[in-house]
């Protein structure tokens, strides 16, 4: 039995509040299975021809391959940017268990209790 990918999604939210929001959304309809909200950065930035700057709130999802295209629609259809970071990176290794648990926590009909992420 082939097994999903696990994919962590980096991603940045201008504020707390909007990142909570979004995180939530992405547990809740199983497009995820954990998201870590860390502490407000500072991003300086190319965009629109000019260099600029913005405090932002980073994202790491954990997902797998098969919910991929679902999760970016809906980070897209629920992100304030204009074009918002979306960048996926395969994990080449981890714990068996974590990793079989973000696979399980990601289909609709997952039921398992989640261990700390």
């Amino acid at each position: 039995m082939e097994t999903a990918q696990t994919l962590l999604i980096l991603t940045n939210l201008p504020d707390v509040e909007s990142a909570q929001v979004l995180a939530r959304r992405l547990v809740e309809e199983r497009l995820a299975a954990c998201v870590n909200i860390y502490s407000p950065c500072h991003s300086i930035f190319r965009w629109q021809g000019a260099v600029d700057e913005a405090q932002e709130v980073p994202l790491l999802i954990k997902t797998t391959t098969a919910a991929y295209a679902a999760l970016e629609a809906a980070i897209r259809a629920g992100h304030p940017y204009e074009l918002p970071e979306i960048i996926a990176v395969p994990v080449a290794r981890g714990l068996p268990d974590y990793l079989a648990w973000v696979a399980a926590e990601t289909l609709p009909a997952a039921t398992e209790s989640p261990p700390t992420c």
